[in-house]
């Protein structure tokens, strides 16, 4: 119910914010947006932590396994995740200059085209820059993963812990008040219709392109194991919908567990796909992600060309490895990668956030679900005759 929570509350802040927007004196607006600067530069100060915090016992915990089953699971859950993302951005590409015509605006994070600035500029400087966080949490995850070093997996992981309550206590309680100043600034400076609209396009959007991405990977499934695809679907669906309540991966983890024993694979294989499939495989994340992303990126003006995005698909492959079970925790592992690989501004982060955050339960339903997928697929290459 959490995740319901926050949605509710960052639709208030969206309607409060567009209401109170073309009203308010230029001073309250002025109020906001200090606010919004103060919780934009922690939330820059906190991102290395969340890198380290995230990725290092992710990868670091994923030394826990069973040989080949661990390798070939994760390579396919990887497989499936970048090109989800690759298929989103071909698709987003072709039809964002004619879905989205006409709804570009000015440069958000740019004072010179109209946004109001604060009463103060305030700056905390992170301990260090994201791409060196996202250096170190790799070579940290895979030290202890190779060396099995426990006892600095229980620190990272009690690390771990402590980011996650920052992100529960502060950030995501915080999160529809910066979301109200973005949109009550918006609306003063006249670019709100702008973003309302590629809102309502780009849900729609998302939401096609899971349906398509679970029908493709099913059919795969389905070829491979000789099943229907659409009855193993229909199988998989309390997952999906509990997904869709819960808005976490983690928390869903015992009815797809219990859905994916009725497809036609050993149930030993279940048991040790799916749960750690509810910490790696992020599909429909990524294409929400993917679409989100280059949707802001359009509204100024701008498309990545794929020569950008494939990298920055490929490491956010790695980075959303053991995302928060928190809602929007992809997200929030991603805004270092936004920033430093496509040069997101402040502004820009927090509309992703809004974005990603307003549909947030559809992608972890589609994250769940293609696990079932993905567990029949592990089966059937695994091999009838061994033992996971």
């Amino acid at each position: 119910m959490q995740g319901f929570k926050l949605l509710f509350k960052i639709i208030i802040a969206i309607a409060l914010g567009v209401v109170l927007g073309s009203i308010v004196p230029e001073w309250s607006i002025k109020v906001f947006t200090t606010f919004n600067d103060i919780f934009g530069s922690f939330l820059g100060f906190i991102i290395p932590l969340i890198i380290l915090g995230f990725i290092v016992p992710g990868i670091g915990s994923l030394g826990k396994g069973a040989g080949k089953l661990l390798g070939l699971t994760a390579l396919i859950a990887y497989a499936s995740t970048v090109i989800a993302g690759i298929v989103a951005f071909f698709v987003a590409k072709g039809l964002y200059p004619t879905l989205l015509k006409g709804q570009t605006s000015a440069n958000l994070d740019d004072p010179s085209e109209g946004a109001v600035e604060g009463f103060l500029e305030f700056v905390i400087n992170p301990p260090m820059d994201v791409l060196t966080a996202l250096l170190l949490a790799f070579v940290l995850g895979i030290g202890i993963a190779a060396i099995k070093a426990s006892a600095l997996l229980n620190i990272m992981n009690e690390f771990k812990g402590i980011i996650e309550l920052v992100i529960n206590k502060v950030i995501i309680p915080l999160l529809p008040f910066h979301i109200f100043g973005i949109f009550a600034n918006m609306t003063y400076t006249g670019t709100v219709s702008t973003i309302i609209s590629v809102f309502a396009k780009v849900f729609l959007l998302i939401i096609i392109l899971h349906l398509l991405y679970l029908i493709a990977i099913y059919v795969t499934a389905g070829t491979m194991s000789r099943q229907n695809p659409f009855q193993m679907l229909k199988t998989m669906s309390p997952a999906y919908f509990t997904a869709l309540g819960t808005q976490s991966s983690a928390a869903t983890i015992p009815v797809t567990l219990q859905s994916a024993k009725q497809l036609k694979i050993r149930p030993n294989v279940a048991d040790f796909t799916v749960p750690l499939l509810a910490n790696i495989h992020l599909a429909g994340s990524t294409i929400t992600i993917l679409c989100t992303a280059l949707a802001v990126m359009f509204i100024q003006g701008d498309m990545a060309s794929f020569s950008s995005i494939l990298p920055f698909l490929l490491v956010l492959g790695v980075t959303m490895i053991a995302a928060p079970g928190v809602p929007g925790g992809a997200v929030m592992a991603a805004i270092g990668l936004l920033e430093a690989m496509l040069g997101f501004g402040p502004t820009m982060v927090s509309l992703m956030i809004a974005l990603y955050l307003a549909q947030d339960s559809i992608g972890t339903a589609c994250n769940v679900t293609g696990d079932g997928a993905i567990t029949t697929i592990v089966d059937a290459l695994h091999g009838k005759d061994k033992v996971a």
